[in-house]
């Protein structure tokens, strides 16, 4: 599931079964990102530079955005994923992925996406930032 918010400039993408709610968005864009509003997310609250610059901070890859003059286009799909375990959180994969999970062979055509390192996740094998919550620690 993704939603996309845009304006006659820029798209900005929520995919919310990868987010790990960082809170990185809201955190550093308030006027922009705000969980309590609906819809969550308001194009007019910064200028879309700063939007930008602001998902491009987000750590799973949940919040993306372009400017609409760009070709769409997933950077990633080319390259080999990279692995990251983050500190006291989850472990990152960069780059495009193949999951088979539950019978199901899913390809994952995402710039990052976030495993559950610490089995509180609702959203397995996900992370859905349950581990701030639970207090895991390396």
């Amino acid at each position: 599931m993704k939603k996309v918010y845009k304006n006659e400039q820029i798209s900005i993408t929520w995919r919310p079964d990868v987010c790990i709610h960082s809170e990185k968005c809201f955190h550093g864009l308030p006027q922009v990102f705000n969980p309590n509003n609906k819809p969550w997310v308001n194009l007019d609250g910064a200028e879309n530079k700063a939007i930008i610059d602001q998902v491009n901070t987000c750590p799973s890859g949940a919040v993306s955005g372009r400017y609409n003059h760009e070709k769409q286009q997933d950077e990633s799909s080319n390259s080999t994923p990279t692995i990251e375990v983050t500190p006291n959180g989850p472990i990152l994969v960069k780059g495009s992925l193949q999951l088979k999970y539950k019978d199901k062979d899913e390809l994952k055509e995402a710039k990052i996406t976030a495993f559950c390192r610490c089995g509180a996740s609702g959203n397995k094998p996900f992370c859905d930032g349950s581990h701030s919550k639970v207090g895991f620690k390396d």
